[in-house]
């Protein structure tokens, strides 16, 4: 059961990071048409639209990712609650 936790906090952790250098790629130009941004924004798009679509930019500066990340963080830290309750 320790391994699943484990496996499962990578896994997320991971994700969160990958997200993180998808958002840093709009920093460079043409850098989300790479193939390497390609593979990331397949990886990445699917979670950050649902955000995208609720969460309006502001000031032509696009907070969603914040708060994608945040959510993942929160889904991280309640799924140690959870695992915890249940050793």
């Amino acid at each position: 059961m320790l391994m699943l936790y484990q496996v499962l906090d990578t896994v997320i952790t991971f994700y969160m990071y990958a997200i993180i250098i998808y958002i840093l790629l709009s920093w460079f130009p043409n850098a989300r048409e790479s193939s390497f941004g390609r593979i990331l924004g397949s990886i990445c798009e699917p979670y950050l639209e649902p955000f995208r679509k609720i969460i309006p930019p502001i000031a032509m500066i696009d907070i969603s990712p914040i708060v994608a990340i945040l959510v993942l963080r929160m889904a991280g830290e309640g799924l140690r609650v959870v695992f915890f309750m249940f050793m």
